[in-house]
Formats: C-alpha cells, structure tokens, sequence
C-alpha cells in the first residue's frame, strides 16, 4: 500500500528548473552559472532524487474501495505483475508499471552529458521537471553554431527528455535555437536521426549511450544537416499564394479541402481571408515577428518557417509559460514545427 503526502506544486507544467545565461523565452526557472557540470545542474534544477518501482496491492472488499476500513477486516491483496513507479523524497506515484518496466534514474540520464561537456563540445543550458516529476529534461548548448545572411545566427542543442510514465521512451534529440528570436526548432531529417529513443525494457547503460552518439553522430558536425536546410530555405522565395497554402495546410487544411470542392475558384474571396486565429497570426508574423526582415527572412521560406516557430513558441495566450514550453518540446507544438520544416522544404524544392 502507498500512502503518499500532497505536496504543492506550480499551476503550469514546469515544477522545478535551473537555466544558465539570459532567462529563458518563457520566464522561469532560477538563474545558475555557465559552467555547471551535469551533476551540479541536477542538483540546482532539484532533480536529485529517485524513483522506485513498487507492488501494487488492492483490498478483498469493495465496499472499503474509497475508505480506510474502520474495522480491520478487509485484506491486502498483491496485484500480480502489477506496479507502481513513485517518487522516493515525497511518495508522489508518477505511473502505473508492469514487471518489465526499467526506471531510469535522473542521475543516470544527466550522466549522458558528461562526457561531451568535460570534452568541451556541450555546455549545460537548462534542466528541470515538467508534470509534476513525470517528464525530467537536460539541455546542453553546442559548441557548433551557423550563421545565415544577414547576421542571423542560430545555436544548436541536445535536448533529453527522461519520461517516468510507462508508453513513454527516453528521447534524445536537437532543438536548434534562432537566437534573434528565441524560436525553438525541430529537426525534420529524412533519415530519422534527428532523435534516439530508448525504451524502459533495458538499463540506460554505457552500451546504450554509446548507440545514442552513434546514431546521432554527435562525433560529427552536429549542425551540419540543419545548416544545409536553413541555408537553402533562406534562398528560395515564397510567393504569396504558396505561402497562404502553406499556412493553411498547417492550421486549416479543411478550409483548403471544402475549397477544392468549389467549381469556379473565381467566386472565392482570398485565402487569407478566411483564416482563423493561429493562420493569421503566423501570416501576420512573416512581415512582423523578429527577424522577418533579415536578408535570410524576407521574402523566403526560411521567413515563412520562423513565422510559424514565432506563433508556437510566444503567441499561444491560452497557454501558461510552463505549458507552452513542454508544447514546443515536446507536444503538439513541436509537431507543428516538424511539420513546418518538412512542408516549407517541399515548397522551395519545388
């Protein structure tokens, strides 16, 4: 049986974080020094402690379900192969488990770190804990960085994300930041690359973390495929109509589909005036966001692509700051901008 004690938590997604440098885009977290090991970085984003796998048990009568028997007679009844993934410094259950479910411990995950920042490669940026302990995230900063024309810089980073809720992987991937705006992007690379997941079937070993470097090559440039693909956005052109489709398919492709079915397009009003609300910030943004009149922006589907990263990252007002930062992680946001990149590619290719 688990007895756990309630503990309060912030109203948003982000329950603890540390952050090096400038504050972050969404505000939070507590401000640390630049040179933090990962260890260090653990301990000052409060993510030192740990998480055991323990039995469930349930009681033989089930007019007690919801009480605690005043009279002693129900029993305790072992779930088999049933368990329960809980917090140990607070006993806040984080997820149901079964029998071959593997916990991977905080300390072990910040680990993977350690080698590229003593190597000089990586610096600690972030660390932190989202949901309440069940989402644990490290991001480090690379050395490697790209500049496009017209001075407009962007930075590359690893981000993990160590999930403690079962159905979920450990996800190691790159989250290129354009510095101008703060915009988090997402890798959208043919070959799958742009993450390593690993499942809790097995240790989060020395063998495993090896296999991550490899398929992610991080002995190489570890930009280097972005780069080419920012590169060649920044000098292709996105005229206005594509670029209204291209807005629409992200936000209302059921607008472009109930207008396929119109005969004589002649007789429709301008795309851009049946936006709703995202659509028409995003085409707002690629006249206005920042950035939007550097040499690599104007006028280009690099433009066009930062339009939409600017929307989901600082534009979404229903979201709190902690929600809209797992969103461009890890949720919904960051599947838009994946989307966003593929589909901007597929428009200059073409």
């Amino acid at each position: 049986l688990i007895i756990f004690k309630e503990r309060k938590f912030m109203s948003h997604l982000v329950e603890t974080m540390a952050y090096a440098g400038e504050v972050p885009w969404h505000g939070l977290g507590k401000q640390v020094s630049d040179n933090m090991s990962p260890s260090d970085m653990l301990k000052a984003a409060e993510l030192d402690w740990t998480v055991t796998k323990r039995p469930a048990y349930t009681i033989d009568k089930p007019d007690c379900w919801n009480i605690v028997d005043p009279t002693g007679e129900a029993n305790f009844l072992r779930c088999e192969d049933n368990y329960f993934l809980v917090r140990d410094s607070d006993n806040k259950i984080l997820s149901p488990c079964g029998e071959n479910y593997v916990p991977f411990q905080n300390s072990e995950v910040m680990s993977f770190f350690k080698k590229f920042t003593q190597a000089g490669q990586m610096k600690m940026d972030t660390a932190g804990s989202l949901k309440n302990g069940k989402d644990i995230w490290g991001l480090a900063k690379l050395s490697d960085s790209f500049t496009l024309p017209g001075d407009d810089r962007m930075e590359g980073y690893l981000l993990l994300n160590n999930s403690h809720q079962v159905g979920k992987a450990l996800t190691i991937m790159f989250t290129p930041v354009r510095v101008v705006c703060n915009n988090t992007l997402t890798m959208a690379l043919n070959s799958g690359a742009e993450r390593f997941r690993v499942l809790h079937l097995q240790m989060f070993d020395e063998e495993v973390k090896k296999a991550a470097e490899e398929a992610l090559g991080l002995s190489n440039a570890l930009s280097k495929t972005f780069s080419e693909q920012a590169n060649f956005l920044s000098s292709k052109r996105a005229r206005s109509p594509e670029l209204e489709k291209f807005i629409a398919e992200l936000f209302q492709p059921n607008l472009l589909i109930e207008r396929g079915k119109t005969s004589d397009h002649s007789k429709l009003p301008p795309l851009q005036d049946e936006f709703k609300k995202n659509a028409e910030l995003v085409y707002d943004a690629v006249e206005t966001s920042p950035g939007a009149n550097l040499k690599s922006a104007k006028g280009t589907w690099w433009g066009a692509l930062n339009a939409v990263t600017y929307v989901v990252d600082h534009k979404k007002k229903s979201q709190e700051k902690g929600n809209s930062l797992h969103s461009a992680w890890f949720g919904s946001g960051a599947q838009v901008k994946r989307k966003a990149l593929s589909k901007a590619l597929e428009y200059a290719e073409a």
